[in-house]
């Protein structure tokens, strides 16, 4: 797709959303926009149905919600956008990769390797050590976090088998745009290449790249296996997935819809983390059983901890946030 015509589908898809939208300065009823790469079994879709959900409830007022399934809207770079600028999208859950444009700290909530294990992870994120980050966005974004979701553990998926670093040495695989993503890929010897999300699958299929990194929920849902039916279980990322909402829109609200929303944001969060890490188990074995994927274990993993570990130290300072990298792994 050309630059034009890509430019155009934006543009377009921005201008065919906002029509609908009425705002609470315009009527009494409110209707706020949503988006999601997936459809309606996804962790992340039904998690912003639950947000929808509590917002209703909490608040009296008259409150519409148009969400739009299945990348209606575009890849997350396009919502990230659409955020930002306050048109077409409302809510959303993103990966913090896909906003580094505007927040360059951000990639470092969810960066390879940082959580020990669930436990740390859903102990960090309730914690509010990621106030820094969220603070950034904020300011250089006009995104505002309301709550955290994820809870996927990542691993790799090829279209060949990748036991040891030897077999993951010169490996071509897509990772997310984030230059932390590539350096981190980069340091346990694989070739990282960012691509769209979008354009993995026939990535693979045409030998462009040989595999990417993913959780068992997006391979199942976009049916990724397909073309990269070998996992490897390198368990290098358990996903944090900000809910986020547009701050041009969040201030026109009135002070009891933002106020729900908050609530909610915060509720909706603990209601995906808990969703999305039960069910990775459970889509995983689906696949398994459904003789989609083979899995494997990584050997000599401990190595590959001790590759990045001088990545992530020199990242952090050099966004002046060695303390905050710190406080998440002493969590």
């Amino acid at each position: 797709m050309s630059i034009f015509n890509s430019f155009a589908r934006i543009i377009g898809a921005a201008t065919a959303v906002s029509v609908i939208a009425i705002t609470a300065a315009s009527a009494d009823e409110i209707t706020l926009r949503g988006a999601s790469l997936f459809d309606e079994e996804h962790a992340y879709t039904k998690t912003l149905r639950q947000l929808e959900q509590l917002i209703g409830d909490k608040y009296d007022g008259d409150v519409v919600f148009d969400l739009r399934l299945n990348g209606e809207l575009g890849d997350e770079s396009d919502f990230v956008t659409f955020l930002q600028q306050g048109v077409a999208i409302d809510y959303a859950i993103m990966a913090p990769s896909n906003m580094a444009t505007f927040a360059p700290s951000i990639p470092l909530m969810d960066m390879p390797f940082l959580f020990r294990d669930l436990e740390h992870w859903d102990t960090a994120l309730a914690s509010g050590v990621m106030a820094p980050l969220e603070a950034e966005l904020l300011a250089k974004a006009d995104i505002r976090v309301i709550g955290y979701a994820g809870g996927g553990v990542r691993n790799l998926a090829s279209a060949e088998p990748i036991g040891n670093i030897d077999e993951l040495t010169g490996h071509k695989m897509r990772v997310m745009g984030a230059p932390i993503q590539a350096q981190i890929f980069s340091a346990i010897q694989a070739a990282p290449s960012a691509i769209a999300y979008n354009e993995v699958y026939n990535a693979i299929q045409t030998g462009v790249i040989a595999g990417f990194e993913n959780e068992a929920a997006s391979i199942q849902n976009l049916k990724f296996y397909e073309v990269a039916p070998n996992i490897t279980l390198t368990k290098h990322a358990i996903t944090v997935r900000p809910i986020v909402v547009a701050e041009k829109t969040f201030k026109k609200l009135p002070e009891a819809l933002q106020a729900a929303i908050l609530e909610a944001g915060l509720e909706a969060g603990a209601f995906g983390r808990n969703l999305e890490s039960t069910q990775d188990g459970e889509k995983m074995q689906e696949m398994i059983d459904a003789g989609q994927v083979q899995v494997q274990e990584f050997a000599g993993r401990e190595k590959l901890l001790e590759l990045v570990v001088p990545v992530q130290d020199a990242y952090a300072a050099e966004l002046g946030a060695s303390d905050l990298l710190e406080a998440i792994r002493s969590k």
